[in-house]
């Protein structure tokens, strides 16, 4: 009897960047794997060829990434009990926080099947700093919707540990795994040459300071700050001013964020290289990395600098105090702090070759907890727990 297996997430893009691993075992264990999310976001990811190419079927629903777009995720979660129930879905592992509410909602809902409801939350939006309404609004809506939860999966300490303060489902437990999994085959440093080939095809200078940040162009991801902090260094030393800054990744703020360059005169300076597919050579022609969100889970593109050597300025948050240790493998500064990013930036142009390579050594060797096999070996474990509470409830029924 076929076995079918479904992944939730809010947008397309979702199960390419984070998903991969855990498709892959999930098919050594036997499952035809399902996909559900907005196959229409983001632009750059249409058509079906890749989740083809994984061997994944995938289907579209109508989820907004906003909670309050109600007509848009009620419509969303019709979708989503239609397939479940179309495939006999036992097994449903949500992601994002709409992909939770939605597939908690439709496992409350699909009463006679009682499938079994996995949760990663990869960033809950209740955390130490948080605006009153996140820490008040979300807190409870994950209370409530950790009942309808059997196994919940987290990346930090600090939401591990609230998470242990909610009630899940009769039976159901907690898991901490290291992020998503570190693909450090692919994310390695260049050779001398590698790197030189680079920055000469971005058109940096031997003698200027490269700079770069991965990420979505929202809000949370804090790249205005940058910019101020870059336009204010400009105009207060302009004969030393050696620094260019590129930005990959899209989103709704590139048309503000190209206006402010073009306000703030740095047009010479900052590249915005949308969405790219060669990262890790970015990152590893990079002098540094900067990592400036106002919150993260974990921060993928902070591990994914470190791990090819290239040191980061990150902002502090509970995601990247997992693994940024001030002054040893970069720098760290507050997310509002403009003048704390400048002096972080200043205190890396100020390295000497030894200090540089001594610091990029660290950041190298602190990352090997967040490799892939490690997050794969625990979720290994999770979707064996899984299947047998799956297996007890068939049993149970019949």
């Amino acid at each position: 009897m076929e076995k079918h297996f479904l992944i939730l997430a809010t947008t397309g893009d979702f199960l390419w960047k984070f998903e991969r691993e855990n498709v892959r075992i999930l098919q050594e264990m036997g499952y035809t794997v399902h996909y559900a999310a907005n196959l229409q976001e983001p632009d750059y990811l249409r058509g079906q060829g890749c989740f083809r190419k994984m061997g994944v079927l995938a289907h579209h629903i109508d989820a907004a990434r906003s909670p309050y777009l109600l007509r848009d995720n009620m419509r969303a979660l019709g979708q989503l009990m239609q397939i479940m129930r179309r495939y006999s879905i036992r097994l449903l592992h949500c992601h994002t926080p709409v992909g939770g509410v939605l597939g908690r909602l439709a496992g409350r809902l699909l009463t006679g099947s009682d499938p079994v409801i996995l949760y990663t939350a990869h960033g809950f939006h209740f955390y130490q700093g948080a605006p009153f309404v996140n820490r008040s609004v979300y807190y409870r809506v994950e209370k409530l919707l950790a009942r309808y939860t059997d196994i919940l999966i987290l990346i930090n300490g600090e939401d591990c540990q609230n998470a242990r303060r909610f009630r899940l489902k009769k039976g159901g437990s907690v898991y901490r795994i290291p992020g998503t999994g570190l693909d450090r085959e692919r994310f390695r440093p260049l050779s001398n040459e590698e790197r030189h080939w680079m920055r000469q095809s971005l058109g940096i200078g031997d003698g200027e300071f490269f700079l770069l940040s991965v990420g979505e162009l929202n809000d949370n991801k804090n790249h205005r700050l940058v910019l101020d902090a870059l336009a204010r260094m400009r105009r207060e030393d302009p004969a030393h001013f050696c620094i260019r800054y590129g930005i990959c990744g899209d989103g709704f703020l590139r048309d503000r964020l190209a206006g402010q360059i073009r306000r703030e005169g740095l047009d010479r300076i900052v590249t915005l290289y949308g969405h790219r597919t060669d990262i890790p050579r970015l990152l590893g022609c990079a002098d540094a990395s900067i990592f400036p969100s106002k919150r993260e889970g974990l921060g993928m593109a902070g591990l994914e600098s470190l791990a090819v050597g290239t040191p980061v300025i990150a902002s502090d948050n509970r995601g990247t105090r997992e693994y940024m240790a001030h002054g040893e493998n970069g720098f760290v500064f507050g997310f509002r702090d403009a003048d704390g990013l400048i002096r972080a930036i200043d205190a890396m142009r100020a390295l000497s070759p030894e200090e540089r390579g001594a610091m990029s050594a660290r950041g190298r060797a602190c990352v090997e907890p967040f490799d892939r096999k490690h997050t794969a070996a625990i979720m290994r474990r999770i979707y064996e727990d899984a299947a047998q509470r799956a297996a007890k409830r068939a049993y149970e029924k019949s």
